[in-house]
């Protein structure tokens, strides 16, 4: 069945006065969009059915994306808006700094989706695929993933039980002294460690009362006292240094980069014995990133007055070959692994959609099958039945945790509440001012049961410099950077002129007809303001011509278009978000092109984006603003499911 389909834009401004919904004027199109085949239901997965639910949540629970506004039009909740002018909660029962905070992670975690024609086994979809491609860059976000997700989850108990240890919190050390001792002399240890296990998934105030939170940072891992932050203040509860944010969550994604930066360091001194350096271009006549550290070993074997390595050693090409083969299957486990471990913390604290008591109680339910085994079931029986291949048959994400989200699958969840709602949420606010350097305003609360004078913890938590002092040192630094790199500022100059002669070239090449060309126009980023961009009105250049892309959800099949000329907005084409297969995040340069343009100019870098369809058409949408808020509207829209590649 074919139709006649219709795109509609945002035409005219919001007073700030009024209700913020966004007029819409129609657009015709001479092209006819086939209808996609439908899911016999609305909700094929779990994630879409608890984003409908959601809407029917207690006026209590609901938040500025759940509350009806009467019409099918898109209502704009703050995107181009300060922070403090966006409505909170915009998703109920979580603050908006945790929403933003899942936002910016899932942004930096999901950048190729595929289509799925079934719901998947564990009710949830966006998993990642069995086939996933490997990348330098993916294996990157997963180290930063397993950073934020895991070793700060460690950190933190490992924090604990030196509090423990160390008998400064004496009663609560004694009352767990005393416990286990009885349990160890009635010999029941198991079920004691059970029951205990049991009573911390179904009750928040035994978590509470048996571990306290404290900062980690502030805690001393020697001697379980209080320390002074790594950071020289406590300005993050949840981080390993303390370190200042902007909003929650920053200082431990900041951390995480910085140690996959760090370990890169180290990975690449060892391999060519001296300080790693700045990469070529990534244009295709510039050597692969392998290539370099191998040609830069082979350089330091001849210097040290051995043979190369690739005229003589016949285990070089075996060697790179296997750890290049099991690249995809360990970057699948580190993933799998960080997946289990995000669904155990979702389904202890659960966030709405999701039920709040369903999971803990099967939780608890399972341990108590284990206390009761316990009884019964000797360590022999237990090593004789455990059978090796158990894993391969039975997946936690489909047995004990189904149902149960990644934090991305609930991300997905939140955005498809808001569209169903026709209220997107809106996009992490960003500035590039730099936090304040000063403590937490709840650093020094609830912090009466650590072993330490208020006189002590006041010392640990506020800065080691005043914000006078840290402004003079600031400067300093400055001056004293100013004068030892002259030479490289020179060298920043010369390299400015010749990224901006090479763009200009780019210009006479694309009017010539040069694919690439044209995909590099606009990629760099002005210091002029952009436009007021999104919900739906996404700037973006289509084979290099300058234009806007657009979702509408109001026509009777929600689409996605681009056209040149806002005045009649004609659309180049259109694509039904339902006829959509595939969505991939590109790169507006090639990785080295963008380390040598941010370096040399210190403008930011416009990406792209591939939308493939089901007739084969693959459009390819270059600097394109807000990008990722672009993805995550046509991944939300519809019934459709996908799969991380």
């Amino acid at each position: 069945m074919l139709i006649h389909s219709t795109i509609q834009i945002a035409m005219m401004a919001v007073p700030r006065d009024e209700e913020p919904l966004l007029q819409l004027s129609s657009i015709s199109s001479e092209s006819e969009l086939e209808i996609v085949e439908k899911y016999e239901e609305e909700t094929p997965t779990a994630s879409h059915a608890f984003a409908e639910e959601s809407k029917n949540a207690k006026p209590g629970d609901k938040g500025a994306s759940q509350i009806e506004h009467g019409t099918a039009e898109v209502r704009d909740l703050g995107w181009n808006d300060e922070v403090c002018n966006i409505p909170n909660p915009v998703v109920g029962s979580l603050d908006n700094e945790e929403l933003w905070t899942l936002i910016r992670r899932f942004d930096k975690q999901v950048f190729h989706v595929k289509r799925l024609k079934r719901p998947p086994l564990g009710q949830l979809d966006l998993n990642i695929a069995e086939e996933e491609e490997f990348s330098p860059e993916k294996l990157r976000a997963q180290l930063e993933r397993f950073y934020m997700v895991v070793l700060v989850s460690v950190f933190s108990l490992w924090k604990h039980i030196v509090r423990l240890r160390s008998w400064k919190e004496y009663q609560r050390t004694s009352l767990f002294l005393a416990v286990y001792t009885v349990a160890w002399l009635l010999d029941l240890l198991i079920p004691t460690m059970v029951v205990f296990a049991i009573v911390l998934i179904l009750s928040d105030r035994a978590r509470m009362a048996c571990f306290p939170p404290a900062p980690p940072a502030l805690i001393d891992a020697k001697s379980g006292g209080v320390q002074k932050p790594a950071a020289g203040v406590l300005a993050s509860k949840d981080s390993v240094t303390g370190a200042p944010e902007k909003h929650e969550g920053e200082a431990v994604e900041q951390e995480a980069h910085n140690f996959v930066t760090t370990i890169s360091a180290i990975i690449v001194s060892t391999a060519v014995a001296k300080q790693p350096q700045a990469d070529e271009d990534d244009e295709s006549a510039s050597a692969d990133p392998a290539q370099i550290i191998e040609e830069a070993n082979d350089a330091k074997d001849r210097a040290a007055g051995e043979e190369p390595a690739v005229e003589h050693d016949r285990t070089k090409k075996p060697v790179s070959d296997a750890v290049w083969a099991k690249a995809r299957p360990t970057l699948r486990l580190v993933a799998n692994f960080i997946d289990t471990w995000e669904r155990l913390g979702n389904a202890l604290n659960p966030t709405a959609p999701f039920h709040i008591h369903q999971q803990k109680v099967f939780l608890a339910l399972l341990m108590l099958m284990v206390l009761f085994g316990s009884y019964w079931t000797s360590s022999y029986m237990a090593a004789k039945g455990n059978y090796p291949r158990w894993v391969k048959y039975v997946e936690l994400c489909n047995t004990i945790l189904k149902g149960v989200p990644t934090n991305a699958q609930l991300t997905i969840t939140l955005l498809r509440a808001g569209e169903s709602n026709s209220a997107p949420l809106p996009p992490p606010p960003f500035s590039d001012v730099p936090p304040p350097v000063v403590s937490d305003i709840t650093a020094g609360q609830d912090l009466d049961r650590l072993a330490a004078t208020s006189e002590e913890i006041e010392a640990a938590i506020k800065p080691e410099l005043t914000p006078e002092e840290i402004e003079e040192h600031d400067k300093e630094d400055q001056k004293n950077h100013k004068k030892s790199h002259r030479l490289m500022n020179l060298l920043r100059g010369t390299a400015k002129g010749g990224v901006r002669a090479a763009f200009t070239a780019d210009k006479a090449k694309a009017k010539a007809g040069a694919r690439q060309a044209k995909n590099r126009l606009g990629v760099v980023k002005d210091t002029v303001s952009s436009p007021a961009t999104g919900p739906i009105q996404f700037p973006a250049r289509y084979k290099g011509k300058k234009g806007h892309a657009y979702i509408t959800t109001t026509a009777t099949t929600p689409a996605i278009g681009w056209t040149a000329n806002i005045e009649n907005a004609k659309p180049a084409w259109i694509v039904a978000i339902g006829e959509i297969t595939e969505l991939t995040k590109v790169g507006g340069l090639g990785w080295k092109s963008k380390m040598i343009v941010g370096w040399a100019t210190g403008n930011e870098i416009v990406d792209g984006l591939v939308i493939k369809a089901d007739d084969g058409r693959e459009l390819h949408l270059t600097a394109v603003m807000m990008r990722d808020q672009l993805f995550n509207r046509l991944i939300s829209i519809g019934s459709q499911m996908w799969e991380m590649w």
